[in-house]
This record gives C-alpha cells, structure tokens and sequence, in this order.
C-alpha cells in the first residue's frame, strides 16, 4: 500500500493508502466516525493480495486528512468529498462503508444515482431505521475525553470499556495511530474536535427520513453486514433495509458489535469477500431479497 492524496470538496485534500492496480476491480473504503483508514488495514491488505484495487480513506477531519477550516463535517460535505475522489479513479468501484462510512456511501449513491457511478455497496452496521441508543452512546463516547489522556494505558482503558466484548490488547502500543501525541505531552484523538463541537458538526444534517429516500433509489447490488450484538442496527433496522433496496442481502455476524470488522475480523472478511466474488449482473438480478445469513 502507498500513500495517495485526493483532492476532495471545498479545498479539502484526503489522504488514503492505495493498493493494486488501477486496471483491477475497485473498492474504496470509508471508515466510522472517529476512526481512521488503519481501521480498514487488515481487510485492506487482503483485498490487495486478491487483485484487487483498493482506496482505504481517511475521512476529512479524520487521521491524515485535512481538518475542515470552516468545521464543515455535515454529511453533505462528506459527500461531496465521496464524489471528488470517485471523479479519480480510472473505474467504478464497489464502496464499502462502516457506520459514518457507509452513511456517506449511501446518501452519494441513493441521492445522486446518475453523479456517482458505482458497482455495488456495502453497509457495515448502518442502516436507515437506526436505534437511538446506539447513536447516543457513539456521541457520548467521541464527546468525552476532549482534553485527552496523559499515557496510553488511559486511552486502551477508555476503548475497552466502551467495546466490552471485544479482548483488552495486552498492549496499548496499537493505539498510537487512533490518537496523536500533541505538543502539551498528552495524546488525543486523530480527528478533529470540531466534529463534536461545530455548529456544522456530524449528525446536523440527516435524518430517518433522508435515508430512507435515499435508500429507496438505490439500484446497486448491496450488502449489509451487521453485528449480533449491536446496539445501533435492530432485526427491524435490517428488516427495513432488506425491503427498501431491491435485491439487499444482510449476513449477520455472531459475537460482533457496531465495530464489526474489529470484533469479528475472519468473519466480516469472508462475508464481504463472497459478495464481491458475486458479478454485479447476477447480484442484481436475484428476484427479491435475501434475509440475514449468520456466520
């Protein structure tokens, strides 16, 4: 993988690590809010060693990319980013989105259908009928711990009990590229505050409403993958989902929360895996849907 920079909306430029050929089958990934392209770098890794062509991003305001000077972060900005950087690649690719991510994906390929030119899509955890728990624990989560932490057993502390199924790393060295050690001496999150903080921050300017339109434009082979466990994507949640988008399949993932790909890794690679082995003609022509397959 190397390091590419995209140039993305309103003079923002995003930083993704790229892998494979430009020639082979694409797949951009977007990450969830809060985290970072190195959440996707197993998987990215994996895709690449299967010939494909793979753009792991880093959102604006998150990780390497440019934090928005005028603290833009509504999902129109992410958007409109999503389209900058699909402008630049040479074909259409499969977009594969977690949480934020796959909000993004969504809006861009429900809302502008003719703009953005696509080959399928893959919802991790997010659909349009989420659970209000789930949300209000996610903001609760990145709004705390603002001021930062003073060492890096603080920070594995704080991630653990916020994803309590998932095994404590024996150590925190893994962290390091979650957070970024300021000046001051302590560490704090790779992303903006502002995302938390702005008027023009995340979550101020979706709802149901707009998802579930955009949900029902939708004409892509998709899949949604989801955790058993999460507190964000409910059995209606999916249900709604399956019945808005024509052909939708749903795999749900045993012992996985919101954070699929890093509670369940074997198993949300080879769900996914299986979907893009699947051509987009015969994908989209299945008659109906297909209703959640456990693994």
């Amino acid at each position: 993988m190397k390091l590419q920079r995209f140039n993305g909306s309103g003079g923002v430029t995003l930083t993704a690590d790229v892998g494979g050929h430009p020639s082979r089958p694409a797949v951009v990934l977007l990450h969830g809010g809060g985290q970072t392209r190195h959440s996707w770098n197993k998987f990215a890794h994996r895709l690449v060693r299967l010939n494909y062509y793979v753009v792991s991003l880093d959102l604006r305001g998150h990780g390497d990319s440019d934090w928005a000077l005028d603290g833009d972060y509504r999902l129109d900005a992410f958007v409109a980013d999503l389209h900058g950087v699909l402008g630049q690649l040479q074909q259409p690719p499969v977009l594969i989105g977690a949480s934020l991510g796959g909000l993004i994906s969504l809006l861009a390929v429900g809302e502008h259908p003719r703009k953005v030119v696509a080959q399928g899509l893959v919802l991790v955890d997010v659909v349009p009928r989420m659970e209000a728990i789930g949300l209000r624990r996610i903001q609760e989560f990145m709004r705390a711990n603002l001021d930062g932490f003073a060492t890096l057993e603080e920070v594995a502390a704080v991630v653990s009990a916020y994803l309590p199924q998932r095994a404590k790393p024996p150590n925190p060295d893994g962290l390091r590229k979650n957070v970024r050690l300021a000046e001051d001496g302590r560490w704090y999150w790779h992303w903006d505050p502002a995302l938390v903080t702005s008027d023009r921050r995340l979550g101020g300017s979706v709802d149901r409403q707009r998802l579930w339109l955009a949900a029902r434009q939708v004409q892509l082979p998709t899949l949604l993958v989801h955790g058993k466990l999460s507190d964000v994507v409910s059995r209606e949640g999916v249900d709604d989902l399956l019945a808005l988008i024509a052909g939708a399949q749903a795999v749900e993932v045993n012992g996985a929360g919101h954070m699929v790909a890093g509670d369940q890794n074997d198993a949300f690679n080879d769900a996914i895996e299986h979907f893009l082995s699947v051509s987009p003609e015969s994908a989209v022509n299945r008659s109906g849907n297909s209703r959640d397959a456990s693994v």
